[in-house]
């Protein structure tokens, strides 16, 4: 074990076993506090919960290449060099929070950045696509599953939908913000996401291995988290796919239009009560929904819907799970007593994961703020940890868990600032390429020029 190990052990330990209310700064991370404080303000402890979950992706990075760690235990023989594609694009996301906020400094944050994407150029890639897991040290591809050793579509749109912030956020005309934008300039217009319609057919496909071929045969059809993945399908400028792709693929399943009212509130796309609320954060941490239409649907009353539903199924509790309530809702995809499961009205086992309603803030921020302050002042000695808040917890079952994820932590932080400021969002739509893309689709947006 390394030195920077040693003290992430330690710190660690000192989080869950200490009492000592103090505050620990390491000499090159960002200030993480153990203390509960039961008498600070709103604004301080939003504050608090950003720049502590932004910890995740600074402090806690992969020491070689940058990227996010897929998890901060060792569960399922992960090991430690597991870093993860979709998770360090809402990393990226949530370090120019950092750097907007006057937590990490512009020009460190942009040589971080720059190792990252140097490293990116580097790793195994597969027509131009990253794959889902990588050795974070080799840049070699670990298999997320036995035929899962490919290009991973998905993620890698994930990972792109961070970046372009980058790119639109590091603007100067100095070296290290010019290499930065040049660099990711080139990861993306790599992509050949034609090639994964799978020989011209009208609908994009998930997975592609040089060893495997289609054999994953996923094809991406709505409505869930992959819809930034047709957006950006159709932005790309050298492989796009044309709008057939997005109305006879993505749009064309059992389970695409709903149109049925759950707990009083409708529902226009999706699976009955909605699914997992990470449907309503993935695609759009960058992607605004803030007056964001087409033929299908308004998204931003789709989102909200989606949430208030969630919050409502909470609230009504049918199950009669310990803990649930107006203070203490969110059911989304996390780890949990039996393992990890997509937590949702339709499959609910009692976890609650923090992520869910701090991740909807934009939606629902009255209900969002009092889950906030109830999982930090009442439960905040169980889950309140040196990277924000543990990624779940299950009353019923006594059982609350000690590990953090990437792909919740980020969400937090990045939908948290779209909430206050809106900046990913801003940021995002700024791009000339995804307001082409988006036209191109049938969208309307509030920002397109």
């Amino acid at each position: 074990m390394n030195a920077r190990s040693l003290i992430i052990v330690s710190l660690l330990l000192a989080t869950y076993t200490s009492t000592a209310q103090k505050v620990i700064k390491k000499s090159y991370g960002i200030p993480v506090s153990s203390k509960i404080d039961k008498n600070i303000s709103d604004s301080a402890l939003v504050n608090l919960v950003q720049q502590q979950t932004l910890r995740y992706f600074w402090d806690f990075a992969h020491p070689v290449s940058g990227m996010a760690r897929e998890r901060s235990n060792r569960s399922f023989d992960y090991g430690q060099e597991v870093v993860t594609t979709g998770g360090t694009g809402f990393g990226a996301m949530a370090i120019l929070v950092g750097v907007n906020r006057g937590w990490i400094g512009r020009d460190t944050a942009a040589r971080f950045l720059l190792k990252m994407v140097k490293w990116l150029a580097k790793a195994d890639a597969y027509h131009g696509v990253f794959s889902h897991w990588y050795n974070g040290e080799t840049g070699k591809t670990i298999p997320f599953s036995r035929k899962d050793d490919g290009a991973d579509l998905v993620e890698s749109s994930f990972l792109l939908q961070g970046l372009l912030c980058v790119r639109q956020y590091f603007d100067r005309d100095v070296p290290v913000e010019q290499e930065l934008r040049n660099r990711i300039n080139w990861l993306w217009n790599d992509v050949e996401w034609d090639w994964f319609t799978r020989d011209g057919r009208e609908v994009l496909y998930w997975h592609w291995s040089p060893n495997n071929g289609w054999a994953m045969n996923f094809p991406l059809r709505g409505f869930n988290e992959c819809l930034i993945t047709y957006v950006l399908a159709a932005s790309g400028q050298r492989y796009p796919v044309p709008r057939t792709v997005y109305d006879r693929g993505w749009a064309q399943s059992s389970f695409f239009k709903n149109g049925k009212k759950f707990y009083n509130y409708l529902l226009p796309l999706g699976f009955d009560y909605g699914g997992p609320l990470f449907f309503s954060h993935y695609s759009f941490l960058g992607l605004s929904p803030k007056g964001l239409k087409d033929q299908y649907a308004d998204y931003w009353q789709q989102n909200q819907n989606h949430t208030l539903i969630n919050y409502a199924y909470c609230v009504d509790n049918p199950k009669a799970f310990k803990g649930y309530g107006e203070n203490c809702w969110g059911l989304t995809a996390s780890d949990d007593p039996n393992g990890y499961d997509a937590h949702q009205p339709a499959n609910d086992n009692g976890t609650i994961s923090p992520t869910a309603a701090l991740s909807s803030f934009p939606y629902t921020p009255d209900q969002s703020m009092k889950a906030l302050r109830h999982f930090y002042k009442d439960l905040g000695s169980k889950i309140w940890g040196e990277y924000g808040f543990t990624d779940a917890f299950n009353e019923t079952k006594g059982w609350y868990a000690k590990n953090y994820l990437a792909i919740d932590q980020g969400p937090v932080v990045v939908m948290i600032e779209n909430y206050r400021t809106g900046l990913l969002w801003n940021l995002f739509m700024s791009c000339p390429e995804v307001q082409y893309g988006l036209k191109k689709l049938g969208f309307e947006s509030a920002y397109f020029k």
